[in-house]
């Protein structure tokens, strides 16, 4: 059945009038006579009774009337949320990120301003391991997804820089380099130390730049413990089990037992946020969410400027 019948037979139905119903849908009246009465043999029942000055619904007119009015609600409602899927404004969007990146301000408001402007589209959150980020992106597991470290070229994937902040070391609060905190810490002082870092597997990225940050210091970080997200290393600073080296916006976790210092110039440390999508085939929400990213990191960039 064509739904052009459809929207003819609603149209005579609720004008009660078949020439009034042709101006309404602005065709000639005969023509819609004809899509009328050839409606009428497809179903094989009779839909209006015609009168002198007008037509009115049978009893199977009034029954089809109903449900016609659903089917092309719907189909107008199906129409409508493909146009707002196609235009970004409707669907779903699948986020990763790594452990240390939702505790900048800048991920949080990136978040919170996509979900204000695009209400209607669906943002599911999940935590990997930068590798396992890359590979779910390119799997189309995650339509995006937020790291710390530079990824060698991957095949389909975009990778988009957004942002370096400082790195600050994490000490017990009864350390003996734990007093000034505000203070910036030169990396060699901390030679000898307990290091706790979190498994290279997860962050190769930050564990590189650490490692070699102190071997240019001039020595290399004792690695007496390892965690399997870099937050999960704060805890371990707190118990008093060594140092580590964190991105600053890291330094508001557990405040009581730890000290956060900042590092002396030129420690060579800094740790980026990395934004990963694919190239291509990716959803009209995810290209609104790239280009989002991308305009808060250029005005970022211009207010430091």
């Amino acid at each position: 059945m064509d739904l052009r019948h459809l929207r003819y037979f609603v149209a005579v139905a609720e004008e009660g009038h078949v020439t009034r119903a042709a101006e309404r849908l602005g065709i000639q009246q005969p023509p819609l006579s004809q899509q009328i009465k050839a409606l009428e043999a497809e179903l094989e029942v009779q839909l209006f009774r015609r009168k002198p000055r007008g037509v009115e619904l049978t009893e199977a007119g009034e029954s089809l009337l109903e449900d016609a009015r659903r089917i092309l609600a719907e189909v107008e409602g199906a129409l409508a949320r493909a146009r707002h899927t196609a235009r970004g404004e409707l669907g779903r969007l699948a986020v990763g990120f790594t452990a240390s990146a939702p505790f900048h301000p800048f991920v949080t408001r990136l978040l919170r301003d996509f979900r204000s402007a695009h209400p209607r589209v669906t943002v599911t959150l999940e935590e990997m391991g930068s590798s396992e980020l890359v590979a779910a992106v390119q799997a189309e597991r995650l339509d995006v997804a937020f790291i710390r470290p530079a990824i060698p070229p991957a095949e389909g994937v975009a990778l988009y820089d957004l942002l370096e902040e400082a790195m600050v070391a994490a000490l017990p609060a009864g350390h003996r380099l734990a007093t000034a905190s505000r203070r910036p810490l030169r990396l060699a002082a901390l030679a000898g130390e307990p290091f706790i870092l979190y498994r290279r597997a997860s962050g190769p990225g930050l564990y590189d730049a650490i490692v070699s940050a102190c071997r240019a210091a001039g020595f290399t970080p004792r690695n007496e413990q390892e965690a399997p997200r870099i937050t999960a290393t704060l805890n371990l600073v707190a118990a008093g089990l060594g140092v580590t080296l964190v991105p600053q916006s890291l330094s508001g976790l557990q405040a009581e037992s730890i000290v956060y210092r900042p590092l002396s110039a030129p420690s060579g440390l800094t740790a980026p946020i990395r934004l990963v999508a694919r190239k291509s085939d990716h959803s009209a929400a995810a290209r609104r969410f790239v280009a989002l990213a991308q305009q808060a990191a250029h005005k970022r960039g211009t207010a430091k400027g």
